[in-house]
């Protein structure tokens, strides 16, 4: 049983199942990378697709090293920079990229892969780190996440961006970001490599 699963209700059978590979943090991080890289791998790529996928893979990438340089995990909780936007962007980054090599791929059913991705981890992944995040930070935790959305940013709070302490060290030692990086400038060399 994962540990992310220990304060939910019992399940058993195909149930139990189901529930535990949806928390399953290490086959959504798999999952992802497969995607890109199949995306990126089939893709039938036009200027005109590579023209609107790859700025939303650029911004996806720089939500995820600007959301990384702000946290420390499991110490702090990060409510300044893009967290005063949304409480994942980390996840809001990923989305995007995913999106991107998507729309990259010119292939339909790449897009119908990638929301049945997104509806089958992302609610539950929300649904852990922000029953975690109460855990460890109560009350500043209620207050922040009242006034700040799971995903998709909001303007109210744009006051908040420029405030905290960004430090390139956190982003590139969290989340395995340079490895990330590399491998979508990989995928999207590869691709721009097979444009017509």
């Amino acid at each position: 049983m994962s540990h992310r699963t220990d304060d939910l209700a019992p399940l058993s059978g195909v149930l139990h199942f189901f529930r535990e590979m949806r928390y399953h943090e290490a086959s959504r991080q798999t999952l992802a990378f497969v995607l890109i890289a199949l995306y990126g791998f089939v893709a039938e790529p036009t200027t005109v697709l590579v023209t609107i996928g790859t700025p939303l893979i650029i911004l996806g990438v720089l939500i995820r090293l600007y959301a990384s340089g702000f946290i420390v995990k499991n110490e702090q909780l990060a409510t300044y920079g893009p967290y005063a936007l949304v409480r994942h962007p980390l996840y809001t980054g990923n989305i995007l990229i995913i999106i991107g090599f998507s729309s990259i791929s010119g292939i339909w059913w790449t897009a119908a892969v990638a929301f049945i991705f997104f509806w089958f981890y992302y609610p539950t992944a929300i649904e852990y780190e922000d029953r975690k995040l109460r855990r460890l930070f109560g009350n500043d935790w209620e207050e922040w996440s009242s006034r700040t959305p799971a995903l998709i940013p909001t303007v109210s709070n744009l006051h908040s961006v420029n405030e905290g302490n960004w430090s390139i060290r956190k982003s590139y030692r969290q989340n395995g970001e340079p490895i990330i990086l590399v491998f979508i400038v990989f995928w999207i060399v590869y691709v721009f490599w097979h444009l017509p």
